[in-house]
């Protein structure tokens, strides 16, 4: 079965503004930015108002709203899930389910990823959240 593009709904912005917008069933949040490490709060925000905007980070003239109408599935990516955890019963009380591609590596002396915490904060972070949501929801991403 191909895929024939995500759902379409209108949604009202703040201002009361009425825009169309992209319903999907799973969100991918996010490959090219680390939510959970960088933007829970802001996340949060989003998923309480039922949309957020997006602009494609490679042509900044591409935006598009994406409501929360039907999403059923959250997939986190991050190095650093940590700041959401607080978060995670706001998401359940949405009946939302989520997972988590929990990508442990080890940079440290190469000094690549200067932004993402020393590893053993991040193997104990893995440890808290597997105990926190259950080992079916965290997989490891090497």
């Amino acid at each position: 079965m191909a895929f024939r593009g995500w759902d379409k709904t209108k949604i009202s912005l703040h201002s009361g503004e009425r825009v169309d917008a992209i319903a999907p069933v799973i969100v991918s949040a996010s490959r090219a930015t680390d939510i959970p490490a960088f933007f829970s709060p802001w996340f949060i925000n989003r998923l309480k108002a039922g949309y957020m905007r997006w602009t494609n980070p490679f042509n900044a003239n591409q935006v598009q709203y994406v409501s929360f109408q039907k999403t059923r599935a959250i997939v986190f990516w991050s190095k650093n899930p940590q700041p959401l955890l607080r978060y995670l019963h706001e998401i359940d009380e949405k009946r939302i389910n989520y997972y988590f591609q929990f990508t442990l590596n080890d940079y440290e002396k190469e000094g690549l990823e200067p932004n993402v915490g020393p590893l053993l904060k991040r193997v104990e972070t893995f440890k808290a959240l597997v105990e926190k949501v259950g080992k079916k929801r965290v997989i490891w991403r090497c």
